[in-house]
């Protein structure tokens, strides 16, 4: 499954990486890829094994906010 997900606060290189990293290391992520201009990431998994509330808590432990 795919979704797309609206993060404020991502300015860099360092907060791609930061937030990517922190998904792709989630069981049951496959691929995720931040979109700067946009200020969201596409992430790819098997909901099976992950929901979004996980998502969100990797993303806002990395100190941005999930809208």
């Amino acid at each position: 499954m795919e979704q797309t997900i609206n993060v404020q606060g991502m300015t860099c290189g360092h907060c791609k990486m930061s937030v990517e990293n922190a998904l792709t290391e989630l069981d049951g992520v496959q691929k995720a890829e931040v979109n700067l201009d946009a200020g969201n990431v596409a992430v790819t998994y098997d909901e099976t094994k992950i929901d979004d509330a996980a998502m969100k808590e990797a993303i806002e432990d990395q100190g941005y906010d999930v809208k």
